[in-house]
């Protein structure tokens, strides 16, 4: 190997894995100050603890909404101008719109600013698997698949700690932020109710390694050949409607269950029906963009019926492995740090953060161990276990822990290290289901659009909540069962273990 090439691969893998690094750092924030900052936004509206609940809901399930769509269309992007152009802008897309949350004044104001985020977050994902999968050899792509899960989860553990350090050293940051000439009164506003504002602000940071990858990282030769011979050229931009269309679907179904739709009269039955009709209309028009890119593709004798009528399939079933991943993670154990509160109220013993502490060393050591597991035994085999494990652990954490203490955080890490483990599996997996014309879109939707499910799921938690009488165990507990369907769906679809990469 050159050292132009070994220079070549390891820039693109830092600057990547930089990128999901700040990208898990923003996830892991709102969990953290989720609950202090709907607190403060909505005490003029007198909301109760159930209300707070319903927003921290409506919140993340926007928040998947938009990497679902960000997904697809950075997807596209990457697809159609190239992986390394469209990652910068993901990634100045979800640093800039993650600070700016830190001046919201509305709760409504957090899940837009926050929708927004998470395009450029679900297009990060898509671009930096694709590119790095595309620029190391096969042999290699268990350990780079780890490593993209591990670094997310690296985002989270950054997260806990940062949170730590501003709520214990709030007094001395006050005074450094005067001393720069900030005004008592902003510094004030910045740091009252355990500094969330700040903490949001802080997210904007990661829109310096832009500049990084604009100027360093070289564009993958796989995606520079299928351009050369015109691949690239069958996406057109008109096929994104098809996106915005399905957005609006999906957050229309996120308004039906969220405080704003149960005040304008929508109830379960009328909630169900819009879910059943949006989730229809937003499969649609998600897949719209790659279904006329296939169409003109195999009119123009670039890729052949058969071939084009895989890629969707292998679309929808990717979609649905990580459905019941990201719904057992985000209608379960996202909600940890904000449910120890329950257990330890006491802010000086930082039980939320350490929760996302140990929450996110377990998931690295679990995304790096699946990745591995899946290279040595197989993709399949390892998905199915993996479920299983997932139960195991989720119930331990939930149905064996009453209060805060060593076991509560042993169980968090047990729990982080299955569940979180196949964010180490999919960037090993779904890049092996599609070609490279079509890789970045075809996995972007795959994983994201199971955010969408993940959604319209993890908003249940909180009515699940008012059916166990608002027992958070008990609701987590009952949406765990997800990965029993993940146990059975995973042998739909192909063993990939020991094939090349498709071109």
């Amino acid at each position: 190997m050159s050292s132009s090439s070994s220079q070549r691969k390891v820039l693109t893998l830092v600057a990547a894995l930089l990128g999901w690094l700040f990208d898990g750092f923003e996830m892991g924030l709102f969990p953290l100050i989720g609950q202090p900052a709907l607190k403060d936004l909505l005490s003029h509206a007198a909301a109760s603890d159930s209300d707070v609940n319903k927003w921290f809901g409506a919140t993340i399930a926007v928040f998947l909404v938009g990497a679902a769509s960000g997904g697809v269309l950075f997807g596209w992007l990457g697809d159609k101008m190239g992986r390394v152009r469209a990652m910068s802008i993901s990634i100045l897309t979800y640093a800039i719109f993650t600070g700016a949350c830190g001046f919201a004044t509305e709760a409504w104001q957090v899940a837009a600013l926050r929708f927004v985020a998470s395009l450029g977050m679900g297009g990060e994902w898509s671009l930096g698997v694709a590119l790095v999968n595309e620029v190391w050899q096969a042999k290699s792509r268990s350990v780079t698949a780890g490593l993209i899960g591990a670094a997310a989860n690296v985002g989270y553990l950054l997260a806990s700690l940062v949170s730590m350090i501003v709520l214990g050293h709030l007094t001395s940051i006050q005074g450094g932020l005067q001393s720069i000439g900030i005004p008592g009164s902003a510094v004030a506003y910045l740091i009252s109710h355990s500094a969330w504002r700040l903490l949001m602000i802080s997210g904007a940071l990661p829109a310096l390694l832009t500049f990084g990858v604009v100027f360093f990282v070289p564009e993958s030769e796989k995606w520079k050949a299928e351009h050369a011979r015109g691949a690239t050229a069958h996406w057109a931009r008109a096929d994104l409607m098809g996106v915005v269309i399905g957005s609006i679907a999906a957050l229309v179904i996120i308004w039906a269950w969220s405080p704003a739709g149960i005040e304008a009269g929508i109830n379960a039955l009328g909630a169900t029906a819009i879910t059943i009709t949006g989730l229809g209309i937003a499969l649609v028009g998600y897949l719209h963009p790659v279904r006329k890119y296939l169409q003109r593709a195999v009119a123009a004798g670039t890729l052949s019926p058969d071939h084009g009528a895989s890629i969707v399939k292998f679309m929808l079933f990717g979609a649905a492995l990580a459905a019941v991943a990201l719904l057992g993670t985000w209608g379960s154990t996202q909600w940890a740090p904000k449910w120890v509160v329950t257990l330890e109220p006491d802010p000086s013993k930082y039980a939320k953060e350490w929760t996302l502490f140990w929450l996110s060393v377990g998931a690295i050591v679990g995304t790096m161990g699946a990745a591995l597991a899946a290279g040595h035994f197989g993709r399949r085999i390892t998905y199915a276990v993996l479920c299983v494990g997932s139960i195991g652990a989720s119930l331990l954490l939930y149905q064996c822990n009453t209060s805060y203490g060593g076991f509560f955080l042993f169980s968090t890490f047990v729990a982080g290290a299955l569940t979180a483990s196949f964010y180490g599996f999919f960037p090993l997996y779904l890049p092996e289901l599609f070609p490279t014309a079509v890789r970045a879109t075809g996995q972007g939707f795959a994983y994201n659009f199971g955010r969408i499910a993940a959604a319209v799921g993890g908003l249940q938690t909180a009515n699940l909540m008012k059916v166990f009488n608002n027992s958070f165990p008990k609701a987590a507990s009952c949406m765990v069962g997800i990965y029993v369907v993940g146990m059975f769906i995973v042998w739909l679809g192909p063993e990939t273990k020991g094939q090349a990469l498709p071109d």
